[in-house]
């Protein structure tokens, strides 16, 4: 199970033998999903080199605070930023100590001043090293800042000393810093999910389409990538940023969004289908833009039934969990029932668009979400608010912990 799946985590690496291990411990994280940035200080790297970790993390090794090459692509602060957990393994004596008075008189101290996510230390260090009372009062410190302590082990050391002091191996740090994270309730799911409206070619620059704006879709987005998933967004075209750590695919008409659904599909555990896909689209559409001179003042337009995305994926097989959305005026949660069936769906997600608080371009919605033998009434919120519970509840159907 990718326990870290979407997450961010800087390993910085002290001086001390135990610094073999970070490379296995790099391995042990990504393995578990995480993406992964190795910071070293001076004398980490007299023990192992940074080529060896940015061969294991596939990321760039950070070593020196003022690097004018690093400040001009990622700088120090924005590093701090970037990370949902920075862990220091191995976390020497003097580290330590640096780091519980405060220090910032290299990169990976500086860091850690800077960042506003958990810290954790592994410690690795001699037995007497380790018992010394300064060194205690240092990890007490530490303690008392909310700074996660991570072992020591007992056992022999490369001094010859048997006891504390032994850093923990690869593995259990990996665990250890997954469980700093809550329980993902999507961890290792592949999620795709359209948003946003399509556009259907009336000639160059004319196009048919819907004022849907995407907030519910991108919404989605997050809260499954939130949830531990891998998500991948199909959008139509919006004005919103792709939420970090989602891969987006944009498309314009209804037949593209169907072309990158099919593809996306295949490897995929949940297909969500947000958008407000174009029912119909012209029958042809001309390559030079059309002129008024050439309607005598009236144009028809003959137009055709675009595809079904989310029924065409409904039919696929094997099939993902598929989820739609139903846009109705009115008797909303009856048509949205006769939906499932009819496109073979796992659940639908119903809101009424005639109201005047939601719809569209809201930052808020109220909706009815629906599955075949039941249903949960989810009240006027925010959108995210609203996709986080969409999420829990569909996580709850895939396990079979809900009724009905």
């Amino acid at each position: 199970m990718l326990r870290l799946a979407n997450r961010r985590i800087i390993v910085g690496v002290t001086g001390g033998i135990a610094a073999y291990k970070s490379a296995e411990l790099i391995r042990r994280l990504k393995d578990q999903g995480a993406d992964v940035r190795a910071v070293m200080t001076a004398a980490a790297q007299e023990f192992i080199t940074p080529l060896t970790l940015q061969a294991l993390s596939g990321n760039p090794v950070h070593t020196t605070l003022l690097d004018t090459e690093a400040e001009a692509a990622m700088g120090h602060i924005e590093l701090a930023r970037w990370g949902d957990l920075i862990l220091i393994a191995p976390a020497s004596a003097d580290f330590i100590a640096r780091l519980a008075h405060g220090h910032g008189n290299d990169l990976l101290t500086t860091l850690c001043l800077a960042a506003r996510c958990p810290i954790a230390v592994a410690p690795a260090m001699n037995q007497a090293m380790w018992a010394s009372s300064a060194n205690q009062a240092n990890l007490a410190q530490l303690k008392d800042r909310g700074i996660h302590q991570f072992g020591p082990a007992e056992g022999s050391q490369a001094c010859g000393d048997v006891g504390l002091g032994r850093m923990l191996e690869a593995t259990q740090l990996a665990d250890m810093a997954a469980d700093l994270f809550p329980s993902n309730i999507l961890t290792g799911r592949r999620v795709v999910i359209t948003a946003g409206p399509t556009r259907e070619a009336i000639d160059p620059v004319r196009f048919i389409s819907n004022h849907s704006s995407g907030k519910m879709g991108f919404a989605l987005a997050e809260a499954a990538r939130d949830a531990g998933a891998q998500v991948t967004l199909i959008s139509g075209p919006v004005h919103l940023a792709t939420p970090e750590r989602v891969r987006r695919i944009d498309v314009i008409s209804a037949q593209d969004m169907l072309q990158a659904a099919l593809d996306q599909s295949i490897q995929t555990d949940i297909f969500i289908a947000t958008a407000a896909v174009a029912d119909f689209r012209p029958q042809n559409s001309p390559d030079q833009k059309i002129k008024k001179q050439d309607n005598s003042g009236v144009m028809t337009l003959t137009l055709v039934e675009n595809p079904d995305i989310v029924a065409t994926i409904a039919r696929q097989q094997p099939k993902p969990f598929t989820v739609g959305f139903a846009a109705e005026t009115r008797d909303v949660v009856n048509y949205a029932r006769q939906k499932i069936s009819r496109k073979n769906l796992d659940m639908i997600v119903a809101n009424d668009v005639s109201r005047g608080d939601i719809g569209f371009n809201s930052d808020e919605n109220a909706v009815t979400v629906l599955w075949p033998n039941g249903e949960q009434v989810l009240d006027l919120a925010s959108k995210h608010q609203i996709a986080r519970s969409i999420v829990a509840l569909i996580a709850q159907r895939l396990t079979g912990q809900a009724g009905g």
